[in-house]
């Protein structure tokens, strides 16, 4: 299902990574992933989140703290049992594999931006065909996935409804104006709202949301490192003042954790 991210031919197995039959090549790497992110693809010289940043949502997410919403997305993604699947903007890949785990039967793809990101991830579910590409030009033919996974990612509309077979679905995981509220109010004068269903008027013609829910629980972080590590991996870990930044680390802290997850499907 794999296409060149140059000309957008087939790919297939070649020596040590894969090819298209206009001679454009490119290597596994020996952590396992593919990068089919072409230099001329890039804005910068290493796009995406940085090896800091990686580590810090490894060390949050692998501590368990977000456990109940790596859950629930495995159990909405097993009601749909595709024959293939696909996790864009995958980050170091802890919901991916809790989605390989639920989709056992399933030939699974995960791609990010971030090589840093993308190295770590093949640690986790060897199984999954690990890419390095853009999620503007995903290296995927269309119609070629019966899910597609978006949790906390950045997401193009177009492609998504390209690479979906029709009934197929996405399915989208964010933040609601509740997520991280009391995290927002040590960091900042005043606690800018947001529409946390803008998204749904973004839905393309061709593809329909069918259903919504949202999963909220209380967060209590006493340590200090999951204090940082959650600045870390949120856009707030840079916004804000590094007294503010200083002051979240040195103090327990209670937050709420709202998510809002989406099952939009593309119209027969």
């Amino acid at each position: 299902m794999l296409t060149c991210p140059l000309c957008s031919a087939p790919l297939q197995a070649a020596d040590n990574g894969v090819g298209c039959p206009l001679g454009h090549r490119f290597d596994r790497a020996r952590q396992g992933y593919l990068n089919l992110l072409p230099v001329q693809h890039k804005n910068s010289r290493d796009p995406g989140d940085n090896q800091a940043m990686v580590e810090a949502r490894r060390r949050f997410l692998d501590g368990g703290h977000y456990a109940p919403l790596a859950a629930r997305l495995a159990e909405l993604a097993a009601r749909r049992q595709p024959d293939r699947w696909l996790d864009i903007g995958c980050g170091e890949g802890y919901y991916t594999t809790r989605l390989a785990q639920a989709l056992p039967a399933a030939e699974g793809y995960a791609l990010d931006i971030s090589r840093e990101a993308v190295k770590r991830a093949c640690r986790r579910a060897p199984d999954v065909e690990w890419l390095v590409a853009s999620m503007a030009r995903v290296p995927l033919a269309d119609a070629s996935c019966g899910l597609l996974a978006s949790v906390f990612s950045p997401l193009d509309w177009q492609e998504a409804r390209r690479l979906l077979t029709p009934g197929g679905g996405l399915l989208r995981m964010g933040p609601t104006r509740r997520h991280l509220l009391e995290l927002r109010g040590r960091l900042y004068d005043e606690i800018r709202d947001y529409d946390d269903r803008k998204h749904l008027a973004l839905i393309p013609e061709g593809m329909q949301a069918v259903h919504g829910e949202e999963l909220e629980f209380r967060l209590t972080l006493g340590d200090a490192q999951a204090r940082a590590d959650l600045l870390a991996m949120t856009p707030h870990g840079w916004r804000a003042s590094a007294e503010r930044r200083a002051a979240v680390i040195d103090a327990p802290l209670e937050v709420t954790v709202s998510i809002r997850y989406d099952w939009i499907e593309r119209l027969p």
